[in-house]
């Protein structure tokens, strides 16, 4: 049987099982056991119930062993038959007990939100380098394969060109560090990058200059007060750059390397790096808190 006081016995070992390491996942654990009792008094609490409070079978594993297998479940993507054997549990309780706690790990994870959130509040340029160092915003959207829709309306709205696949798209926007500023809410595989930023933008503080890739070809013109930086690209096939505009391009190109090392960071998580099976209502709670666990990793927690 896996738990924590085996896991933790091998250290490499446990960092390869949930992309954490010992000391991080102490924190986190300290962090939802200090909110656990409330946030279990709420949960029992909500209508409507068909027992009273405190009616039921109680958990089988401990709360550190929970958040153990979320974590697990998390950077491995296992099936749920796997990890029920995994953790001597039944298979049916897996997910169940995985979604029961998935809120209040939010809850305490520095989620992108919540620093979006703080970065808004910020009114000098000492407030605003603090988030965004040299004032530099770097945008990007990926894509993640999610299972042939049943429906055909939505086999056509989540279908790439790109990929060639049924994909959902995430847009984040992180600083020079990498750390994840601001992420959208997942959208559908068909939708253009440029079309994601002009309904999910993020509204980043004055004098801050976001840097983008082609996909978002027209934020320029759509959205001059921002500055944003794109590579310039050749209008006809037989139009060369200057060698001033290739040096501008590669100097955008090894600024911007840095979202796509925090995509990187992110898919490490396999949940977020294999065809997603789990349902697209629980898809943004998912990368809410993968997006929380590599901003803990780049805060230093």
């Amino acid at each position: 049987m896996l738990n924590y006081d085996r896991l933790s016995r091998r250290p490499n070992t446990f960092r390869s099982f949930t992309g954490l390491e010992l000391s991080e996942f102490d924190f986190v654990y300290e962090k939802v056991k200090a909110k656990y009792e409330e946030y279990e008094r709420q949960r029992l609490s909500q209508k409507p119930r068909k027992n009273r409070v405190g009616a039921g079978r109680p958990f089988k594993l401990s709360l550190r062993d929970r958040l153990l297998m979320l974590f697990v479940y998390y950077r491995l993507y296992i099936t749920s038959t796997l990890t029920s054997y995994l953790f001597d549990l039944n298979q049916s309780n897996v997910l169940k007990d995985i979604r029961k706690l998935e809120p209040l790990v939010r809850e305490v994870m520095p989620i992108p939100e919540r620093i979006y959130a703080a970065t808004r509040r910020a009114n000098t340029p000492e407030e605003v380098e603090k988030y965004f160092p040299d004032f530099k915003a770097f945008i990007d959207a990926t894509e993640q394969e999610i299972p042939r829709p049943g429906r055909s309306d939505k086999r056509k709205t989540h279908y790439s060109g790109k990929k060639k696949r049924h994909t959902v798209k995430t847009q984040i926007t992180v600083n020079k560090d990498g750390l994840i500023i601001h992420k959208a809410k997942h959208a559908r595989g068909r939708r253009h990058d440029y079309d994601i930023f002009k309904k999910s933008r993020p509204r980043l503080p004055p004098g801050v200059e976001p840097t983008l890739d082609l996909g978002y070809e027209g934020v320029q013109k759509g959205f001059p007060e921002l500055n944003a930086h794109i590579p310039i690209k050749r209008r006809r096939k037989d139009e060369k750059l200057t060698d001033e505009q290739r040096l501008y391009n590669r100097s955008l190109a090894k600024a911007r390397i840095v979202v796509e090392h925090t995509f990187s960071r992110m898919k490490k998580f396999r949940v977020m790096g294999e065809e997603f099976r789990n349902r697209l209502k629980n898809y943004d709670m998912m990368t809410d808190i993968v997006a929380g666990l590599v901003n803990l990793r780049i805060m230093g927690a």
